[in-house]
């Protein structure tokens, strides 16, 4: 057993998965085999907590950890120093916060909860975007692209609305630039 800030203590050697908030198209298992597999790709060692849940509950775990008392799509919970070597950490994302940008940004919800996934795995495994100089994004970008994800969470919320979109030939284009806009505006 190990302590978890999300669930108290779980059991050693495997990564847990709990949906609160179901997501269509996304299951408990589907979504482990993608944390084994991102877990693989970012080199983060010991096992991690999934928490998918309402946005009440990403507010309260804000709140409690951060100070922060409004919701967010995506928290990572980095482990004790002393149980690295076993347990990475915890990560918790909202459900009701990743349909509306999925929405809003033209993918599904399932995988925009695969993005936050991924993207909270890069904070347990040590990176951050706010003092990387844009290794975390690189990153990201290169695991997403590898795992055929859309847009990805650092990617659109630091370039100007429609910049990295606006290669896109198609006639969607705009349209989409003004959903990252929009996604970007209403992201807590």
């Amino acid at each position: 057993m190990w302590p978890s800030r999300l669930f108290g203590y779980i059991a050693r050697g495997e990564s847990l998965v709990i949906i609160q908030e179901k997501v269509a198209g996304l299951s408990e298992a589907a979504l482990g085999k993608f944390l084994a597999r991102a877990r693989r790709a970012t080199r983060l060692r010991g096992a991690v907590s999934v928490l998918v849940t309402g946005s009440r509950e990403l507010r309260g775990l804000n709140h409690r950890f951060r100070g922060t008392n409004k919701a967010t799509d995506v928290l990572s919970f980095p482990a004790m120093p002393s149980l690295l070597r076993d347990f990475a950490g915890d990560v918790a994302i909202s459900a009701e916060i990743a349909a509306r940008n999925a929405r809003l940004l033209g993918h599904t919800t399932a995988e925009e909860i695969r993005i936050l996934t991924l993207h909270g795995l890069l904070h347990l495994a040590g990176y951050d975007h706010e003092r990387d100089d844009g290794e975390m994004e690189r990153m990201e970008a290169r695991l997403r692209k590898s795992f055929g994800l859309p847009v990805g969470l650092i990617e659109r919320s630091a370039q100007p609305a429609g910049r990295y979109l606006s290669s896109d030939k198609s006639k969607s284009s705009g349209r989409v630039r003004k959903r990252v806009s929009r996604a970007k505006q209403e992201s807590p």
